[in-house]
């Protein structure tokens, strides 16, 4: 079963030990770099989420309700969903589209106020992009141009 709970330190040891391949690694952080840039700008507005699989901490991401999301959205209720990564010993097991589905009742619970999720996924990274999409994003042909190429807005109404 999947679930999502705040990024606790016990969690680290899972979120740390585990790789992507060459092509996932070029398109998002991880966890680790992630947890390292949060603690050093300590601003307080970005959440680390754990995604479990039973029991196991399996994947990551990060809600970032910083200023960044105004690049993506105008929406003030909104969060910016980013480094998102799953363990590739638990890839093709529904772990990350489960997580993508289950993760607006995750905000809706700890983040009342946020209407809406918004994220950027590179071009070439076509298997995240036609996830997001299963799992209820939008592409409303929103694009940005960024150092790694073009990367699809896409956004979802919680």
């Amino acid at each position: 079963m999947t679930t999502l709970a705040f990024y606790k330190p016990e969690d680290f040891i899972d979120l740390t030990n585990y790789t992507l391949d060459d092509e996932q690694s070029q398109f998002t952080a991880m966890p680790k770099a992630t947890l390292e840039i949060i603690k050093e700008k300590n601003t307080g507005d970005k959440f680390p989420v754990s995604i479990f699989f039973n029991d196991k901490a399996v994947g990551f991401f990060v809600l970032d309700f910083g200023e960044d999301k105004f690049d993506l959205t105008e929406n003030v209720n909104s969060t910016l969903l980013r480094s998102l990564s799953i363990n590739l010993e638990y890839q093709g097991k529904g772990v990350g589209k489960t997580a993508m589905v289950i993760v607006s009742d995750f905000i809706k619970e700890n983040f009342p106020p946020c209407t809406e999720i918004v994220l950027a996924v590179n071009f070439n990274n076509k298997s995240a992009y036609n996830l997001y999409l299963k799992c209820g994003f939008l592409d409303e042909g929103k694009t940005r141009e960024m150092s790694k190429g073009s990367q699809h807005l896409l956004s979802k109404r919680i």
